[in-house]
């Protein structure tokens, strides 16, 4: 999930704008994070699991 919809429970304001101190520490928290998948955008996600099931049903066609 990215901060840029997130919003606050202490000031009720868009998180990525910083508004109080709650805000700014999530921000900073979740720069800090940096997921791989969580970076990644749902097109991306299903293109590599595609190429995951196809790499897997190729090894399945060789071993037989």
């Amino acid at each position: 999930m990215t901060y840029d919809r997130l919003v606050c429970a202490n000031c009720a304001a868009p998180v990525n704008e910083g508004r109080c101190p709650v805000c700014r520490a999530n921000r900073e928290r979740l720069q800090q994070e940096g997921n791989f998948l969580g970076g990644l955008n749902p097109m991306t996600l299903i293109a590599l699991l595609a190429v995951l099931i196809a790499a897997v049903a190729l090894l399945a066609h060789q071993t037989v």
